[in-house]
């Protein structure tokens, strides 16, 4: 019983209804015209329905009334798209004749018991006798307000139950065919990998430029020389601006969909990472080799933003030590190596989701990357193919 009280103080039970009704009056049309072939059209949805436009009509009208809560949702469970494949305009077909049968009981229990409930209260008041259906042989008394309510509860728990078939039936016959099914979890996987590759992108260029501020800036209050500190405060101003150059070209990305990724920085641009880490302290021992302007572009910025985010980890848990940097393009790979010797606070192999993310651009490009303590150093190694990319 609650349950039933439940629904019906739901607005979509009686959206719903609204819903039922509308085929009951296009059909009143069609009684007008002929009354002596009712089936008409049961036949005449058959045509209808095959038209691929009509299952989007459908969808949106299933969607709108009979399951409100869930219009415009990219997952909601009635489609809302034209048919694309001959099963999903056979299923429209049968949606159309399940609507028209659940119209037919839904019309006449709305105008016969709405009716029997009217006769009720006219006999109640001694206005004649009951002909109408569920009153008829009923004889007017006062006895008949009591029967009166009878028939607006039969009206109301068809409605429910016949709205409870048409959303079910809406979903199973409207609903996203396999196609469309793998087509959504497609776009939402490829969504989800360009926000992870967005937030590694603002980890790495904003992690490591902040990581390098925060460095200088304690490097100068402690020095006491007004000439370290001028150059600290050098280098802080030039990596702010780097990264905000870097953060409007990931903001760009997200205003618009189109933006192409060669506007990302490349290893070409690996002066700049250096020259910024030597300015806050640390010691390079950097080798170079091979024609790395020739390295396929996807490889060289993912290679870029691997080395950025390895001496963002040397200054954010080593400081100013000893660093050993290796790019090296030989065998159709590209070999990017960081080593620095171990500080004093272990970081584990697979921590940290700088790290994580490292390994993740490796992978994507079918390479490999290790993190971890190896020697006495703690070294971070990452081998990417080129073959595969060009």
């Amino acid at each position: 019983m609650r349950r039933f009280l439940t629904m019906l103080a739901r607005p979509a039970t009686y959206s719903r209804w609204l819903h039922l009704l509308i085929p009951a009056a296009v059909g009143s049309v069609w009684l007008f015209i002929s009354p002596s072939k009712p089936w008409m059209p049961f036949l005449f949805a058959i045509p209808v329905g095959l038209l691929p436009a009509m299952r989007l009509a459908e969808g949106v009208q299933a969607q709108l009334l009979l399951t409100p809560e869930q219009r415009g949702r990219p997952d909601a469970a009635i489609s809302a798209g034209p048919a694309t494949t001959w099963p999903d305009r056979w299923r429209t077909v049968a949606w159309l004749e399940l609507r028209l049968v659940l119209a037919v009981v839904t019309c006449f229990a709305t105008v016969w018991l709405s009716a029997t409930s009217v006769d009720l209260v006219r006999g109640s008041f001694g206005t004649g006798p009951s002909d109408v259906w569920l009153a008829r042989g009923v004889g007017p008394g006062w006895w008949c307000a009591l029967l009166a309510p009878l028939p607006i509860l039969i009206l109301l728990g068809s409605v429910v139950l016949c709205g409870e078939v048409a959303a079910a039936g809406a979903r199973g016959l409207l609903g996203p065919s396999p196609t469309e099914r793998m087509t959504a979890l497609e776009e939402r996987t490829e969504q989800l990998l360009e926000r992870n590759r967005i937030a590694r992108e603002l980890h790495d260029s904003i992690g490591h430029a902040l990581t390098v501020a925060v460095v200088q800036a304690g490097a100068a209050r402690t020095a006491g020389n007004p000439e370290f500190t001028a150059r600290a405060l050098a280098a802080i101003e030039e990596t702010g601006r780097n990264a905000l150059d870097d953060l409007e070209r990931v903001l760009g990305v997200l205003r618009e969909s189109d933006v192409p990724a060669s506007g990302r920085p490349t290893l070409a641009e690996a002066d700049r990472l250096l020259e910024s880490a030597r300015g806050s302290g640390v010691k390079l021992d950097v080798e170079m080799t091979g024609p790395l302007d020739l390295v396929p572009g996807p490889v060289s910025r993912e290679g870029y933003r691997i080395l950025q985010e390895s001496l963002t980890n040397v200054l954010r848990h080593a400081g100013a030590v000893p660093v050993r940097v290796r790019i090296v393009v030989v065998e159709e790979r590209l070999e990017l190596e960081v080593a620095n010797p171990l500080s004093g606070s272990p970081r584990g192999p697979g921590g940290g989701s700088g790290l994580r993310g490292i390994r993740e651009r490796a992978a994507l490009l079918g390479g490999k990357a290790r993190t971890g303590p190896h020697e006495g150093e703690w070294r971070v190694h990452a081998s990417l193919p080129l073959d595969r990319i060009r």
